[in-house]
């Protein structure tokens, strides 16, 4: 009786915990996250579709296109 009780309580337990990254959706191709703040690491690049920040790492970070100068 008392590992059925326990059975009950370990499967109400685990219904209740959310799945494993289930708030750092991809963003920019898969390589950056949508989160609410970047950190040191990151830097912010767009928002993401539900207002979050996407964030990539600097190393990622794409160039911008330099302008031509007018000579």
């Amino acid at each position: 009786m008392t590992r059925l009780l326990l059975l009950i309580v370990a499967l109400l337990v685990l219904g209740h915990v959310p799945p494993g990254r289930s708030e750092f959706k991809r963003c920019w191709k898969g390589q950056g996250a949508c989160r609410t703040y970047c950190t040191r690491q990151e830097t912010y690049m767009h928002l993401c579709p539900d207002g979050s920040l996407c964030c990539l790492p600097y190393g990622l970070k794409p160039r911008t296109a330099s302008k031509p100068e007018n000579v």
